[in-house]
């Protein structure tokens, strides 16, 4: 865990309960100063309320908050929120409707003085491209530009920590992906602490230093977006973070046995028992020394193309995903191979609900 000198945030045991509902249950999380920080899952799972608690919106019924080292939230400690040194950035941009862009950035300056706060206005409008936007009023932006202003307004007084609240859902997708990257290379390039909450799970791997996964108000897993996406820990994450095909299989004496054949297995675990095998759909490749399977359909998606195999023994076809077309016919028989080195086993319980 990271040192909490040298986190931006620490958070230490957070719960909080809302009548019946126990919308955080003991968090304790680490995020290093200078690293963007991904929070996802799916609606209910805890995430908005993390996000108000370390914002300092809602308070906790037990644990700390600690923001560069100063506990913002504790038993006997309650900072508010306008004195916890943090950047706010919200998914409707939040900014003044009556005011014009240099304005909307002066507001969250109004501590310093008039000509500091110019000065600082300026160079921040500049820093993000759209000082020639400073004199225009918020309705006459594009999407992209008022994204622009919000985060401007938000690195403005340089905060300690800059929290984001689904800044990119608004924006079309083509736009989405250079306005997300181009935003996160700007907090690197700035060395600022960042919370981004999403609900998509690509968003998060892709913008992630540190991907947290929550559900039913607990962190599930958290790491790097690499690590969690290659080796996740439990079948909620990987199935959160990827498709995947289930596949029914035996662990017998450190091996799994299979109706796509015999691989090792990837986490030994104690004694024989049911598991399932969990294999993404571009780890299956046709191989004519493979294992037998029928073409069930076959679908154009664009760059890629899906297609779906019964293989005796599998209740439902196997989905693969491929940049080549294939031209395969339905009905014809075909032999695939599954690369061991993609597959995840877990123990045979209930699916995850994802």
């Amino acid at each position: 865990m990271t040192d909490r000198a040298a986190s931006a945030v620490s958070i230490r045991g957070a719960s909080r309960r809302f009548g019946a509902v126990q919308a955080l249950d003991d968090i304790s999380l680490e995020i290093a100063a200078g690293d963007v920080a991904c929070l996802v899952g799916q609606s209910g799972c805890g995430k908005s309320t993390l996000f108000r608690v370390i914002a300092g919106v809602e308070d906790v019924d037990r644990g700390t908050v600690a923001i560069h080292g100063r506990t913002v939230t504790g038993p006997a400690t309650f900072v508010e929120p306008e004195d916890r040194q943090i950047g706010f950035m919200f998914q409707d941009y939040a900014l003044f409707p009556h005011l014009s862009v240099r304005q909307n950035v002066l507001f969250g300056l109004r501590r310093l003085g008039r000509q500091a706060a110019a000065r600082r206005a300026e160079e921040t409008l500049a820093r993000l491209g759209i000082r020639h936007l400073e004199d225009r009023y918020p309705h006459v932006l594009s999407g992209g530009e008022q994204q622009r202003v919000a985060l401007a307004r938000a690195l403005a007084p340089q905060p300690a920590l800059i929290l984001m609240d689904e800044p990119f859902s608004n924006l079309d997708q083509r736009l989405r992906d250079a306005i997300r990257r181009e935003t996160v290379d700007l907090l690197r390039d700035l060395g600022a602490t960042a919370l981004i909450v999403t609900h998509d799970p690509e968003e998060a791997l892709s913008l992630g230093d540190q991907v947290v996964l929550m559900q039913a108000g607990r962190i599930v897993e958290a790491g790097t977006g690499d690590t969690i996406y290659r080796r996740p820990r439990t079948a909620y994450s990987a199935e959160f973070f990827s498709r995947f095909n289930r596949v029914p299989a035996r662990r017998v004496q450190g091996r799994l046995e299979s109706p796509l054949g015999s691989f090792p297995c990837p986490e030994p675990g104690v004694g024989d028992g049911d598991m399932l095998l969990y294999v993404r759909p571009q780890s299956i490749t046709l191989d004519s020394a493979g294992i037998p399977a029928r073409v069930a359909s076959r679908t154009l998606l664009g760059e890629i193309e899906e297609v779906g195999l019964h293989v005796a023994g599998v209740d439902q076809p196997l989905v693969m995903r491929t940049s080549r077309h294939s031209g395969l016919d339905v009905g014809h028989t075909v032999h695939l191979r599954i690369d061991p080195e993609q597959i995840l086993a877990f123990e045979a319980t209930r699916p995850a609900a994802v």
